[in-house]
């Protein structure tokens, strides 16, 4: 193990049987010491001031993350807001405002925002029926009125890494990838620099809590969008005259409602700075091990594990599993009495560990299903 992984595992507590980051991931302690910080200052006389130029240098961190320029990055309060702020965004202004690609099986927080946009001035969604989004199935879909494809970095269920470069490639420059990447943004390698939109928020892998969400708008898309959502804060002087509306502002805070939650911007630095002093790679690395191993032990003991044949390069940090012959619901809370956390989803038990987790929860991943398993 190397230095900078050795300290990056020491900032948090380690919780052996946590399996369920996927969903929510437990605060790192630079994380919790930063909102602890932010909230002191949040009672000082420049609270706003100070906690503002903080936000411009989280903003110019995620850039660097994101491998943009600072101006196409902004924060919003969720992956959903910033979601709904690309539907609202795109199509509006031209005479046809032409189709979104969405998979049916997306998580609802990237089908909502299209299905309510498609009657307001948005894109018609058309959708694709598959089990992951490949540039062959796109190709099948991609008509000359379609305008833009919205998918998951990684997949909530299935674990899929999209492969967001060649599907970027096959769009070309006049079509808009967006990508919701919360699955995997800190945890897996992203090919970041293909997204045209992409919306993250911090409370999953990258431990940062509720509350900020990153929205990247790059600028060689912004002819394409105009800023449905946008409020007072994205725009010049919007307090300097009574005359209104004011001009967007350049970029992706054109797509702001409002001043963002200061705290939580601060608690994503932090988090965003944590990832960056081991750097993906690494925490990759050895989110794959632990994934491996509990799959391992899963196959052992008889489970089905969903999408079984992904490539390494093509799973995040998520997998899930079923137990022939058994009630999903009884696997379940075996598992949970075997000490450990997971998501019920339908019939499949998802697992999603980190690099933070450690060994004991194959033990007790192995302790669960053999329990499961008695007559």
């Amino acid at each position: 193990m190397n230095v900078q992984l050795a300290r990056y595992l020491q900032r948090f507590d380690h919780l052996p049987g946590y399996l369920d980051f996927a969903r929510v991931g437990p605060l790192s302690h630079d994380v919790a010491m930063t909102l602890v910080e932010a909230t002191r200052l949040s009672t000082g006389e420049q609270a706003v001031d100070v906690l503002a130029a903080r936000a411009e240098e989280v903003c110019a961190s995620a850039a660097l993350f994101l491998r943009a320029a600072p101006h196409e990055v902004a924060f919003a309060t969720s992956t959903s807001h910033a979601l709904f702020a690309a539907a609202a965004a795109l199509g509006r202004g031209t005479t046809d405002e032409g189709v979104v690609l969405v998979r049916r099986g997306e998580f609802p927080s990237n089908v909502y925002p299209w299905l309510r946009f498609q009657d307001r001035g948005g894109p018609r969604v058309r959708w694709i029926d598959a089990p992951r989004v490949t540039p062959e199935v796109v190709a099948a879909h991609l008509t000359p009125d379609v305008r833009a494809l919205t998918v998951s970095a990684v997949d909530a269920l299935t674990g899929h890494r999209a492969p967001l470069g060649a599907l970027k490639e096959l769009l070309g420059p006049d079509r808009v990838l967006v990508v919701d990447a919360i699955q995997g943004l800190g945890a897996v390698p992203l090919e970041v620099e293909a997204a045209d939109v992409l919306a993250s928020g911090g409370q999953k892998w990258l431990r940062a809590g509720w509350g900020a969400a990153l929205l990247m708008v790059r600028d060689r898309v912004a002819r394409h969008l105009s800023p449905g959502l946008g409020g007072w804060s994205g725009v010049h002087d919007p307090l300097a005259s009574e005359s209104h509306p004011r001009e967007p502002l350049r970029g992706a805070a054109a797509h702001t409602l409002t001043n963002p939650d200061y705290p939580a911007v601060s608690a994503l630095g932090a988090a965003l700075d944590l990832v960056a002093t081991v750097g993906v790679q690494a925490i990759a690395a050895r989110l794959a091990d632990s994934l491996g191993a509990l799959l391992d032990t899963a196959r052992a003991a008889g489970a089905e594990i969903q999408h079984d044949g992904l490539p390494p390069g093509e799973r995040g940090g998520i997998a899930c599993l079923h137990l022939p012959g058994r009630d999903p619901e009884d696997v379940h809370a075996a598992l949970t009495r075997a000490g450990l956390t997971t998501t019920l989803r339908g019939r499949w038990i998802r697992l999603s560990p980190h690099a933070t987790t450690p060994s004991q929860a194959v033990d007790r991943l192995a302790e669960g299903l053999r329990t499961a398993r008695r007559p």
